[in-house]
Parts: structure tokens; C-alpha cells; sequence
């Protein structure tokens, strides 16, 4: 009998130990990497015991909120980011580089899929096209500030403007193709493979539209830096980079 209370009472002790360890960890991060974030979550907490809450939001708007100083554990930002180090939210030293994500042309299924090999590839085929969408830039969707680098690059910009039909993220852009209100839907790769009654045809050409990169830092408010560590580790480890492969990411720089 003494035994068995005994080990009641180390059962008990071991998991109130397990509760006090437990964590909440906030995250915000950009919508290009929401898929796949998402998806890690349930596995990380498993390991951890630790609970994530996530925000998602355009990738300027990460970077202000964070600028501001709105308090995350672990913010996740895109590149350039001066204003984030220099705003003192950010643990500097623990800059981690996630992955990196290409904007993506995508087509309704059963569509043929156009040559996008080459800059004179895209530039044919927006030209030809009666419309294309990508997500809004005024919001600060940065598939958006990408794709109106790329038009300004392909020396476009004035002739597509009543071809464009702008959208409210990359959700949006691809629900334009879906219900077949334009051609050429355009966002990040990862945000096409989500969603419903579109297909990837592949990545812009480099030339014409940089990958745009993604890294965690820890945040200079962490409620339990240890707990935010644990969760930028996961979020760049080895199981991350399967996660990230088969949401249309790569791992790393």
C-alpha cells in the first residue's frame, strides 16, 4: 500500500513538474510561411509540452508590428529588416535563417502549362494574357512588392496595368483563377499549394524575381526565452526542412 502511494505521489510530482516547465510561445510571422508553420506546431508541442499561438500578417506588416514593439516570442521576418535590429525587440544574436520561398505562376487544373523558363518566357506570357492577380502590395504582401519588381524589371509595368487585378493575399489571387476571373494567378509558391482549384506550373525565373527569405529571431520580450529557444530550433531543424520541402519552401539561407 505504501508502495503504490508512493508511486501516486511521483507520478504527481513529475507532472506538476511537466505543467511548470510548459510554456505558452507566441509567434508571428509572415503568410508566406503559414502553411508550413502550422503544420509543425502539433508536433512541436508534442515534444515540448510548450503551446504555440500563432499570428500571420503580410510581410511589411510583420515587419512594423515587430518594429513597433507588439511582443512575440519569436518573430519571423523577411529580409531587409535594418528597422527590426535596430528597434531593440529582437535578440540580434539569435538571427535564424528558416527558408526561402519563390512567387509562383499558377493555373487552373487541366490548363496547359506555359513556358516560364526565361524572362522573355514570362514577359510573352503576361502580354498574352487577358489578366493576371497577385496579391495587393498596398497591404504589404511582399508576393506583391515582388511582382511589381518583376513587372518593372520585364520593362512592363504600363502595359499590364488593366490586365492586373489585385488581391487580398495570395488566398485571394488564387481564388481569382479558381472562379476563373483572370488567367495567371501569381503568389508565393507556398500559398498556391493550399489552395483549392489551382496547380503550380513553377517559380519565376531568378533574374526577374529574388526568393524571398524568412528568419526567426528570438524576441527581446520573451515571456520564457528558454521555451522560444526550444521553438526556433525546431523551426530550423532537420524535421522543419521536410515540412518546408513539401510546402514548396527550401530550408535555410
Amino acid at each position: 500500500m505504501k508502495l503504490m502511494l508512493s508511486s501516486v505521489v511521483a507520478a504527481a510530482l513529475i507532472a506538476g513538474a511537466s505543467a511548470a516547465s510548459a510554456a505558452e510561445v507566441t509567434l508571428v510571422a509572415p503568410g508566406g510561411i503559414r502553411a508550413a508553420v502550422e503544420q509543425m506546431i502539433p508536433a512541436f508541442e508534442k515534444k515540448t509540452g510548450h503551446k504555440v499561438k500563432a499570428t500571420f500578417g503580410s510581410g511589411n506588416g510583420t515587419k512594423a508590428q515587430v518594429t513597433k514593439g507588439e511582443a512575440f516570442d519569436v518573430p519571423i521576418v523577411q529580409p531587409p529588416y535594418p528597422e527590426v535590429l535596430a528597434s531593440g525587440n529582437v535578440v540580434t544574436s539569435t538571427e535564424t535563417p528558416l527558408a526561402h520561398v519563390a512567387v509562383g505562376v499558377a493555373v487552373r487544373p487541366g490548363t496547359p502549362h506555359p513556358k516560364i523558363a526565361t524572362a522573355d518566357d514570362v514577359k510573352k506570357l503576361f502580354l498574352s494574357a487577358k489578366s493576371i492577380s497577385y496579391p495587393d502590395p498596398k497591404g504589404g504582401a511582399a508576393a506583391g512588392v515582388s511582382m511589381n519588381e518583376t513587372l518593372k524589371k520585364l520593362g512592363i509595368t504600363d502595359q499590364m496595368q488593366s490586365k492586373i487585378k489585385l488581391a487580398q493575399g495570395g488566398a485571394g489571387a488564387m481564388k481569382m483563377l479558381a472562379d476563373g476571373e483572370v488567367d495567371i494567378g501569381l503568389t508565393f509558391i507556398s500559398e498556391i499549394i493550399t489552395e483549392k482549384g489551382v496547380e503550380v506550373v513553377g517559380p519565376l525565373p531568378e533574374s526577374i524575381s529574388t526568393p524571398t527569405r524568412l528568419s526567426g529571431f528570438i524576441g527581446a520580450k520573451a515571456k520564457d526565452p528558454a521555451a522560444a529557444k526550444e521553438l526556433l530550433t525546431y523551426l530550423s531543424g532537420p524535421d522543419a526542412a521536410k515540412v518546408y520541402k513539401e510546402r514548396g519552401m527550401v530550408a535555410g539561407r
